[in-house]
């Protein structure tokens, strides 16, 4: 009875639907290229591809817009062979495809996700012939799936072979470039695309404006920025992106003002990038107030990535109980990214009692989450109690849950070098230590102190100590020290928080050679110079 009383349903919407079609014909409306999209539009999103064809065909002028929603609708249908023709088809009839008809067209190379990515390349070997198309379909694949030093190397190769990128390409490129910190690599793609007319493109000029912000040169995101001839929100969420990481609290909120003075509305994206900048200058009560007006002013209800960012807001400040009392107010069930927010407060103030309970909550949520293991064992362990420390790690093992290791990078002579705790993998550790023992003596002149609280494991203090000199950061900076001449500014990069001792350490020896030393972790860029963090310590 209920299957029947469906099928009447649908039966009497197509009847009413093939009405209002045959109303849209009798009033000669057929040759509105806008009523034509909506209705291809439209039986494509209800499935029926066979509806969509006759009236795209049917339709005497064909844009862009149309031959992207006959294209998608294929692709949606799980006709990729079928887009694909289209899209040649389209090319012959000269309409020039958008970022939209690429983003159709690579969807039909099934690159998207990452397990894929090695039957994508068998496909793309196996092809006769490479056109931009299937080189940025591979380029973007990679990219997207956080391979981006292939992504760069296929880059080059599809150059050698003497295929023109275009600007879809170029986004993965930039991408790419986000993803490893490839400074250098990115400004020679940003050479290429303003040689070829891509700069005026406003999704190329936005991927230029974050990846210089991700790349840790704000100077050239900002300079690109006021280059560009138009403007979206997206452009304006890359800026107030790119200021939050950087710590630039005030120029982020005065950007945002200025954006809303041009009359360009914010939208949920750009009050994640507004929250967080409050959050990493301590802006406790500007933070609530534009956490406010998502909904009050905007009408932008708040997702689980705005409480995280208030969350992180309060408990940062040390107000960790109006940072608990925020998520038992939220409007949507708490994701573990917010309790994870929560408990790294608890981390940042030694907060043990409500660090467990934390802990127990991101993991009910998320049982595979590493990032709750970690910080809760690190909560006992800078507490001396180690057998809680060792306890909650090893019920992580038992779990099958594997966290990823602290790995630093630093980029010299346009090749990238990586580091990890105690490495001695590297054709120069020799001296990198003898680099590294110089500055320690140096900066235990000037009053340096090792904070062995850092060293999470049960050892002997002296051993703490070394251990502590040899962390990935420091190895990088050491590494840069050497290998690059005197004053020149260094860029590292780590895949977790850089540890207190290390930043009190960079602090030390920024004023020892007298360089700028730019570092990179997971949350946000520290700029060290002179003595002085731009984070003044608060992070």
């Amino acid at each position: 009875m209920m299957l029947n009383l469906e099928l009447s349903h649908q039966e009497l919407f197509h009847k009413w639907w093939s009405r209002v079609h045959e109303q849209i014909v009798e009033g000669n409306y057929k040759s509105n290229v806008f009523v034509g999209n909506s209705l291809v539009d439209m039986y494509a999103k209800c499935g029926s591809i066979e509806d969509a064809w006759t009236v795209f065909h049917k339709m005497p002028l064909h844009d862009v817009v149309s031959w992207n929603v006959i294209i998608l609708g294929h692709v949606k249908c799980g006709q990729g062979q079928k887009a694909l023709e289209l899209f040649q088809q389209m090319q012959q009839e000269q309409v020039q495809p958008t970022p939209v008809t690429f983003v159709g067209v690579l969807n039909a190379y099934m690159y998207a996700k990452c397990g894929s990515m090695e039957d994508a390349w068998r496909v793309f070997c196996d092809m006769p012939l490479h056109d931009v198309v299937s080189w940025t379909a591979m380029i973007l694949g990679y990219a997207n799936c956080g391979q981006g030093e292939k992504a760069l190397q296929l880059f080059q190769q599809m150059q050698q072979e003497g295929v023109q990128p275009n600007p879809v390409t170029f986004l993965g490129v930039l991408n790419a470039c986000s993803s490893t910190v490839a400074l250098e690599e990115g400004r020679r793609a940003h050479q290429q695309i303003i040689k070829c007319g891509c700069d005026s493109n406003v999704f190329v000029g936005n991927s230029l404006v974050d990846m210089y912000a991700k790349c840790g040169s704000m100077k050239d995101a900002y300079r690109v920025f006021q280059n560009m001839r138009s403007r979206d929100v997206v452009s304006w969420t890359a800026l107030l992106g790119g200021f939050a990481m950087h710590g630039h609290a005030k120029e982020a909120i005065a950007h945002f003002e200025q954006m809303c003075g041009e009359g360009v509305e914010p939208d949920n994206v750009t009050f994640v990038c507004l929250l967080s900048a409050c959050s990493h200058a301590g802006f406790v009560d500007e933070g609530l107030c534009f956490f406010e007006s998502m909904g009050s002013v905007y009408n932008i209800s708040a997702r689980a990535a705005h409480y995280s960012c208030v969350v992180d807001l309060l408990g940062r400040a040390g107000h960790l109980c109006e940072a608990h009392d925020q998520i038992k107010t939220m409007s949507c069930e708490a994701s573990a990214s917010v309790w994870m927010a929560l408990l790294g407060a608890c981390r940042i103030h030694g907060n043990m009692d409500m660090g467990k309970y934390v802990a127990k909550q991101v993991l009910e949520v998320d049982p595979e989450n590493a990032g709750g293991y970690v910080l809760l064992s690190n909560i006992y362990a800078a507490a001396g109690k180690w057998d809680l420390s060792e306890n909650v790690q090893q019920l992580r093992k038992e779990r099958g849950v594997k966290k990823h290791p602290g790995r630093t990078w630093i980029e010299v002579n346009n090749e990238v070098h990586s580091f990890v705790v105690n490495d001695q993998a590297h054709p120069q550790m020799i001296e990198i230590h003898a680099e590294l023992k110089r500055l320690l003596g140096q900066m235990h002149a000037m009053g340096y102190v090792p904070d062995t609280k850092f060293v999470l494991c049960d050892v002997e203090e002296e051993d703490k100590v070394f251990h502590l000199c040899h962390h990935s950061e420091k190895l990088a900076i050491a590494f840069g020290l050497i290998s690059t001449p005197p004053g020149t500014p260094l860029r590292i990069f780590k895949n977790l928080r850089v540890c207190g001792d290390c930043h009190t350490s960079t602090k030390f020896i920024s004023k020892i050679v007298g360089r700028a030393i730019l570092v990179r972790d997971a949350n946000r860029f520290h700029h060290f110079e002179d003595g002085v963090c731009s984070c003044m310590d608060y992070w």
